[in-house]
């Protein structure tokens, strides 16, 4: 089992998340984070003074999986996401030991669904 997490552009999730349907990855959680990578933020004009943005808003996908579903989520998370420009963001695959459904108590792959 993987536990993958995907730091994406906000305006790519609807992509993501239809890329990740097609690869039958349903399960996921998203949330609105800021970061800075080697984007390093950007520098915008408000009121005629330049003020320099270095926490940029992205999304945050956390997806737990069984193995089979590695490549193809690790896959349709780049289709969706990729714009070829800094900043598109980053994969992060962990393992993952244990995961309990707590409705039933069913465990590791069975809990993941």
């Amino acid at each position: 089992m993987k536990y993958i997490v995907a730091i994406i552009q906000p305006d790519k999730v609807d992509e993501v998340k239809r890329a990740l349907e097609e690869a039958n990855v349903q399960l996921m959680t998203v949330s609105n984070v800021l970061g800075r990578g080697r984007q390093k933020g950007i520098t915008e004009v408000y009121r005629g003074a330049k003020e320099m943005q270095d926490m940029l808003k992205k999304v945050k996908i956390e997806i737990a999986v069984n193995e089979d579903f590695v490549e193809p989520a690790i896959t349709a998370l780049m289709k969706g996401a990729r714009t070829g420009e800094i900043g598109d963001g980053k994969i992060f695959v962990l393992d993952l030991h244990e995961v309990v459904r707590i409705r039933t108590g069913e465990r590791d792959g069975n809990a993941i669904g």
